[in-house]
């Protein structure tokens, strides 16, 4: 059910990257004879000339034309506000906010606007990290962090902090969010981690906000330390990040911030809901302003330094930008691999260029994203405070695509937004729970169904009913309150709230069992009567 949608924003940038490469022709190539008749050697080709470099005059034009991509892209669009930041040849060449920071607030948003930014805090942290060792092979340590361990004892006492922030431990698709949504802490969250199933390790990907922030956490408690604090004294203060945090009070206490928005079915945006992504802080918990992300930028671009400073050891810093896993298979002869670094998004150009991005995407209200081309010394960051429509990635594509080409080579706010909502839809119930099929079986009594269920993952289920006998689920610690609505027998539905909402989702009651249907993807979603 959630095959698509727990792709999430890395997800959404491995498949753009993917599109980005066959979206222009690409060259073609001799393959080898099937038959096996003996082949006589012959001199070996001349290697292929190499494409010449994105010049200063390229990256200009491409500059010069970016206030009006963003302007149309928000205007297509509706996005509230934009903030945008290009590095090259370790300059600022291009530092601008658009809109307002709040729907109906006149507020515009500048390059100090302090925005969520979601999953683009992976590469963040994966920089943290690497300013904590002395070599590249200590990427590879086991990870030890009390209260954490996996389903495979072996899996536990072998797993590293490479393992976890290349999403190749195991761990399912996005393996915790759900609790997260339910309210559960960053304690619970990691400890309930051991219950899920595991696919084999090192072998398969499968992106896990939880998985990285259990490794991020590790590093931080052998430093002694805290990770928001790890991540000030190593990054954000030696950087001059001056506005730039892992915790969601600082974003909240920012008198200069963007607020999040979510988009209405008229079309309009409104700023309906707050999200604290502290339980995930290393994963998806920064929050920063265009001008903080370009010195970060500059940063990764100089292999470490900023104004001639050494702020993180080379050799760290640049394991971060090495393939550690495959993450997305070619759909086609001409389609690009995947890969995931440590934090990043990996792949190779036609011009066989490193590219590294990540998106970064919170369905209650942000998305962004990185893009970087370090040969050409060239990148860029987008901040939007509107929920995944495309823009953020647009932007990054359309803005190499020029720098490149000098021209667009596809409509990019068109195949984003279509694979977001891909990728949206992609997560909803088959069944539509608002039309009860004909003929559908009455509910029984409301005693029925009401009681206390227990589910060794998720906790306690309980199930009340008023005066009149309509019944509310409830779930999570606070907990969250849902009232169900009746649709075939003994199946209910209720609608979905949080970060991970997916619509309506189906609610069956069995004899002394509850199954919930979006919480069943591993099989765990199924809470016994107490």
């Amino acid at each position: 059910m959630r095959t698509l949608r727990a792709l999430g924003a890395a997800g959404a940038a491995i498949l753009l990257t993917a599109t980005a490469a066959t979206a222009s022709p690409a060259p073609a190539s001799a393959s080898a004879s099937a038959s096996a008749v003996t082949v006589l050697p012959t001199a070996p080709s001349p290697p292929p000339a190499p494409r010449p470099r994105i010049t200063d005059a390229q990256v200009d034009a491409a500059v010069a034309r970016l206030d009006r991509t963003v302007e149309d892209m928000m205007r297509r669009t509706g996005v509230p506000g934009v903030s945008v930041a290009v590095v090259h040849n370790d300059e600022v060449v291009h530092l601008k906010g658009f809109g307002v920071r709040r729907v109906g607030d006149a507020a515009a948003v500048g390059p100090d606007t302090v925005f969520q930014i979601a999953s683009l805090s992976k590469p963040v942290s994966s920089t943290v990290v690497a300013g904590t060792l002395t070599s590249p092979d200590q990427w590879d340590r086991h990870v030890t962090l009390p209260g954490f361990s996996l389903k495979d004892p072996w899996v536990t006492g072998h797993v590293t902090t490479a393992d976890l922030f290349s999403h190749r431990s195991g761990l399912p698709d996005h393996a915790g969010d759900l609790l997260e949504d339910l309210g559960h802490d960053q304690a619970y969250v990691l400890d309930h981690l051991r219950l899920l199933p595991l696919s084999p390790f090192r072998a398969s990907y499968a992106y896990t906000n939880f998985g990285l922030t259990a490794a991020a956490e590790a590093v931080a408690r052998a430093k002694g330390t805290t990770w928001q604090q790890l991540s000030a004294d190593t990054l954000f203060e030696p950087a001059g990040m001056t506005h730039t945090s892992t915790e969601s009070s600082a974003f909240a206490q920012a008198p200069d911030r963007a607020a999040t928005h979510v988009k209405n079915p008229d079309g309009t945006w409104s700023a309906r809901y707050v999200r604290d992504p502290d339980a995930q802080s290393p994963a998806g918990g920064v929050s920063s302003t265009a001008r903080d992300l370009s010195r970060w930028l500059r940063l990764q671009l100089a292999e470490g330094t900023l104004d001639g400073r050494r702020i993180v050891p080379a050799d760290t810093l640049a394991r971060t930008h090495v393939p550690e896993i495959v993450s997305q298979r070619p759909s086609g002869p001409t389609a690009r691999t995947g890969f995931y670094g440590l934090g990043w998004n990996v792949a190779y150009d036609d011009a066989g260029r490193l590219r590294l991005s990540h998106s970064g995407a919170f369905q209650l209200g942000a998305n962004t994203n990185v893009t970087m081309l370090p040969l050409e010394e060239l990148g860029i960051v987008v901040l939007t405070n509107g929920a995944p429509v495309g823009v953020a990635d647009a932007v990054a594509l359309d803005f190499f695509d020029f720098a490149e080409h000098g021209k667009a080579t596809a409509d990019w706010l068109e195949l984003t937004a279509a694979l977001y909502a891909q990728m949206d839809e992609a997560g909803r119930s088959p069944t539509d729970y608002a039309r009860p099929p004909a003929g559908a079986a009455p509910a029984q009594d409301s005693a029925a169904y009401t009681g206390t269920y227990d589910n060794p993952y998720y906790g306690r289920l309980t199930v009340t009913a008023d005066a009149k006998g309509a019944l509310t689920l409830s779930l999570g610690p606070k907990p969250l309150r849902f009232p169900l609505t009746h649709y075939d027998g003994n199946v209910f539905s209720f609608e979905t709230t949080g970060e991970n909402a997916v619509g309506r989702t189906g609610v069956t009651f069995g004899d002394g069992t509850v199954r919930v249907e979006y919480l069943d993807a591993e099989h765990l979603g199924t809470f016994t009567e107490q």
